[in-house]
């Protein structure tokens, strides 16, 4: 999908993606869409299942993410989110999770990099959130994202699409 294809898509499911993780109860989920992309386009995202994403840096976050591979270690109290929409094969599309990360203190969680990670799904409903309710559908999450150990755990999106 070229990236303007993606982002009319988005476009029209901005409002659905809003209500349905905003239904969690999530107060970030309810206010990433505030926050400043990081991304210019939608794009398929082989770690999150090639479904379309887009990526989010709250106000704690936005200066070191915006420094992409350089970004040395978050400030605790980072979130970032990433939500996301599923192409069918039939061309329609639809509300994919929202993937949320939220760099906590030290010892929060040592397997995690202290990295808090969530999970909601398109109806609205919390999958699971590192070291709460689910904590074991988390844990897939931070396994992949470990192997990122010189950025924080961070994966980063394609060049040409990066908000500089």
């Amino acid at each position: 999908m070229e990236p303007a294809e993606a982002t009319a898509a988005y476009e029209c499911l901005n409002a659905d993606m809003k209500t349905a993780y905003a239904g969690s109860g999530v107060p970030e989920a309810a206010q990433y869409l505030d926050w400043k992309a990081f991304s210019t386009a939608p794009y398929a995202s082989a770690t999150h299942g090639g479904r379309h994403v887009m990526n989010y840096a709250n106000d704690v976050a936005k200066d070191a993410y915006g420094k992409y591979e350089e970004v040395g270690k978050m400030p605790v109290g980072s979130i970032l989110a990433k939500d996301s929409f599923v192409v069918e094969t039939s061309g329609a599309a639809s509300v994919g999770p929202l993937f949320l990360m939220e760099k906590m203190g030290s010892g929060f969680n040592e397997a995690s990099g202290d990295w808090k990670y969530t999970m909601i799904l398109p109806n609205g409903t919390v999958a699971g959130v590192t070291n709460g309710k689910g904590s074991e559908n988390m844990v897939f999450c931070y396994e992949c994202h470990m192997a990122m150990e010189d950025t924080d755990s961070l994966f980063f999106l394609p060049e040409d699409l990066r908000v500089k």
